[in-house]
């Protein structure tokens, strides 16, 4: 067999390789209430400029290029078995770790407590997967590392297979009455159509009134000015709310099973594939990402 030939037969068998992967080419994060690797991501606009997210950029050694890549492998539900404490915006992934930096001035939303949320969950192709959805108990301390004892064992609320929408998940939640001050809203996304699950930490700021919000129902405005968002989508799936109990739980330190290197490609997504092979998602029609900010 000629040399020719041989790079030829290996060149379609890796194609070969790569084409049942392709399913793990959906990604996504929070853009409302923006998540902290969206706000810091080079689609950012003027939330990637501020203090904290240049710093958090500076401990990670590279931008959040991959914003929507955010994802560990094989989880199936034991979040806080193999997620570490300090360790949970990051998804205890290296390459994500200036996310998890303790400081109160990471680019945030306001909410209204008790007020209905919608949350817009940017992504690129449907997966099937349940949304949890959790808020730090109340006297949480933003300068403190993030642990699983500040977060309820039990989400205020959860959606299973919400429709992808242009370009986004729509989630909708009632949020708790007893909050006040700064929270993080914490978002574990597992999929049941890949063995992926998704972390992320939006700042949010609880106060007793405010302007309406981009995402319709839910009362507030972010810290800093707009950047692109998803369109709105008709459809809205409605996620029960219920009460959350303080139940602090211990977390055992583990090590991620998948990890992605931001900035090793161009645009927002350059996700890890089976085999080490890098490819660009683009977004539905070609369009850039567009996120939707509440304005301060």
């Amino acid at each position: 067999m000629t040399a020719h030939r041989t790079v030829a037969v290996a060149a379609a068998a890796m194609a070969a390789t790569l084409l049942p992967a392709t399913p793990a080419l959906a990604h996504g994060a929070p853009t409302d209430p923006v998540s902290r690797v969206v706000a810091c991501s080079p689609e950012g606009g003027a939330d990637a400029r501020t203090a904290a997210c240049r710093a958090a950029i500076a401990a990670n050694g590279a931008p959040f290029t991959a914003w929507d890549n955010l994802r560990v492998a094989d989880v199936n539900g034991r979040d806080r078995q193999l997620i570490p404490d300090g360790r949970l915006c990051s998804g205890g992934l290296p390459a994500y770790k200036g996310l998890d930096l303790a400081r109160s001035d990471w680019p945030s939303t306001r909410l209204t407590p008790g007020a209905s949320l919608t949350m817009a969950y940017s992504s690129t192709i449907p997966h099937t997967g349940k949304f949890k959805l959790y808020l730090t108990k109340q006297g949480y301390d933003p300068t403190k590392p993030l642990t699983w004892s500040d977060l309820p064992t039990k989400p205020f609320a959860q959606v299973t297979d919400p429709p992808l929408t242009k370009g986004a998940y729509r989630i909708g939640a009632k949020l708790p009455a007893d909050r006040s001050g700064h929270h993080i809203l914490y978002t574990i996304w597992q999929n049941t159509s890949t063995t992926d699950t998704y972390y992320s930490c939006s700042d949010v700021v609880f106060t007793a009134s405010g302007t309406s919000g981009a995402s319709g129902t839910a009362k507030g405005k972010s810290s800093s000015s707009s950047t692109p968002t998803p369109s709105p989508s008709p459809s809205e799936p409605t996620a029960s709310a219920s009460p959350s109990p303080s139940d602090p739980a211990t977390s055992v330190p583990g090590t991620p099973a998948a990890a992605t290197a931001p900035g090793s490609g161009s645009g927002p997504s350059m996700p890890l594939l089976a085999g080490g092979a890098a490819a660009v998602v683009v977004l539905a029609g070609g369009a850039a990402l567009t996120l939707r900010r509440r304005r301060g």
